[in-house]
């Protein structure tokens, strides 16, 4: 399973550096000097913010070699050469990116690494995002929920975002109080809701 660990922004600067949203809670050994992340398959920037050498955004994407016309690719690897960090903010310079055009081209590109090379947490506490994503939620009776759609990471708290039977979906604070169990082994996460809290 792919899990992402950052979706590059926008280019820092004119010698290929970029912002990276970080997506992980180890920016500081996910981004590490040397490190090779994968793009997300089928990455592509969005049409508008292509561009080539010397023309205005909204053209075709730079090219991948000195040959004029020949499209740049998304790489399906992209290795860190330097990263620190600046205003609250990850710049990131990978191998091979050397101008703020190509950096541009990048822009949108979720970085990824493979589940398997994520070692578990310590803490029994703690879990992965891709550990709980489509686990069973019930109630301490037993009664199904639904299931983990996906968790949002919210300033507060995390949050479990639910996917209701009929298809809407509720937001659960992943707290002790309101999450008293997650059983991996048994695929369930045990949520004990207040009233109202799955209406909202």
């Amino acid at each position: 399973m792919q899990l992402v660990v950052g979706r590059i922004g926008k280019p820092h600067g004119v010698r290929g550096e970029v912002t990276v949203e970080v997506r992980t809670d180890e920016p500081e050994a996910r981004f590490a000097p040397g490190t090779v992340l994968r793009t997300e398959p089928g990455a592509t920037p969005p049409p508008a913010r292509n561009t080539v050498l010397g023309t205005e955004p909204g053209a075709t994407p730079p090219p991948a070699s000195d040959e004029p016309g020949v499209p740049f690719r998304v790489p399906a690897e992209l290795t860190i050469e330097e990263s620190r960090f600046h205003q609250g903010r990850v710049l990131i310079a990978f191998e091979g990116i050397l101008d703020r055009n190509t950096a541009e081209a990048l822009r949108g590109t979720l970085l990824v690494v493979d589940s398997a090379d994520v070692t578990p947490p310590d803490d029994p506490e703690e879990f992965h995002d891709h550990q709980l994503v489509g686990l069973a939620v019930v109630t301490p009776a037993g009664e199904r929920l639904g299931e983990v759609a996906r968790i949002d990471h919210a300033p507060s708290s995390d949050l479990l975002v639910l996917r209701r039977p009929e298809g809407r979906t509720a937001l659960i604070p992943f707290v002790r109080a309101i999450v008293p169990e997650v059983d991996l082994a048994g695929g369930r996460v045990i949520v004990d809701p207040p009233a109202g809290l799955l209406d909202l």
